[in-house]
């Protein structure tokens, strides 16, 4: 018969991997329950949003941003566990706000803020759970999330309007350099054989925010300073208006001594990958600019 302190020890070794395997299993019906809630919120919201993803080729790079903040969160890891877990009441305050937009966008069907709520919601269980530390960890990959969804619509005529007259005045400064007979009134590219019109589709807003995005992930990857990042993201800007200018341009030049029909339909969709195609180029060509002018500036403080 064993002694009473052996016997105690025992059920004590007994007893504590018992109560670690509830706390486990605890855990684990809590986040089941909580994703289960989310699901149900969110679950036609996330379907509308990556139909939005699929069906339109501006947006296409809704897919990407996901997995690159799933990225980045795996290669911090590490620093991440090495951070103190202090969960703060004041998470739920940001989930309630953001279940408060969840509300206001269904019940005004502005869809930017029903998808914003999401990633509002991620940040609130990230403070409750974990703390401000760990959001602040992970507040680049958090705030690459609003990336993935469409811009609102107010937002998108407001820049759309004018970025339609500015790529009307370059498309024709540039007709008018190659010598084509050209004439602007507002939006309209008078032409001898026809006229284009600059319309909403052909602004170049769609192919600014893919490009701002791509800008992002690129600049991630390829510099380490956030510096240098961020000059990268300002430089697809005018990148972005340069390569629509090029790209009406060009559709300038087919109708005015090829096709006039060419400016439409199959010819017109596959310039527009072209030219994103030279954008992505046209980036490349400036990074490896700030590389070779960041290279002289440090030969000239080594010199000096």
């Amino acid at each position: 018969m064993p002694e009473p302190a052996t016997y105690a020890q025992d059920h004590a070794l007994v007893a504590a991997p018992s109560e670690k395997s509830w706390e486990r299993h605890a855990w684990l019906l809590q986040a089941f329950v909580l994703l289960g809630l989310i699901g149900f919120l969110y679950h036609s919201i996330l379907a509308a949003l990556v139909l939005d993803w699929w069906n339109d080729p501006n947006f296409s790079h809704g897919f990407v941003i996901p997995v690159f903040s799933l990225f980045v969160v795996w290669q911090q890891r590490k620093r991440l566990a090495a951070l103190p877990v202090a969960p703060s009441w004041l998470g739920l305050a940001v989930i309630a706000g953001a279940l408060i937009v969840l509300i206001v966008g269904n019940l005004g069907a502005e869809l930017f803020l029903s998808r914003s709520s999401l990633v509002l919601l991620l940040a609130g269980m990230i403070i409750y759970f974990a703390g401000w530390r760990h959001f602040q960890a992970l507040l680049f990959p958090w705030g690459v999330l609003f990336l993935m969804i469409p811009i609102p619509v107010i937002i998108f005529n407001e820049i759309a309007f004018p970025l339609q007259f500015l790529a009307s005045q370059l498309a024709t400064w540039l007709l008018s350099v190659l010598g084509v007979p050209v004439l602007r009134e507002g939006n309209v590219i008078h032409l001898p054989v026809m006229s284009l019109e600059v319309v909403e589709a052909c602004s170049g807003i769609r192919s600014l925010v893919s490009l701002s995005a791509l800008a992002v992930i690129y600049a991630y990857f390829v510099e380490a300073r956030n510096l240098w990042r961020a000059a990268l993201v300002i430089a697809a800007i005018p990148i972005a208006v340069a390569a629509n200018g090029l790209r009406i341009m060009g559709t300038g030049l087919v109708v005015q001594y090829w096709d006039p029909q060419k400016g439409e339909g199959f010819f017109h969709t596959f310039s527009g990958w072209i030219i994103f195609v030279l954008s992505l180029a046209m980036l490349f060509a400036v990074h490896g600019a700030l590389k070779i002018l960041r290279g002289r500036s440090v030969k000239k403080k080594e010199a000096a």
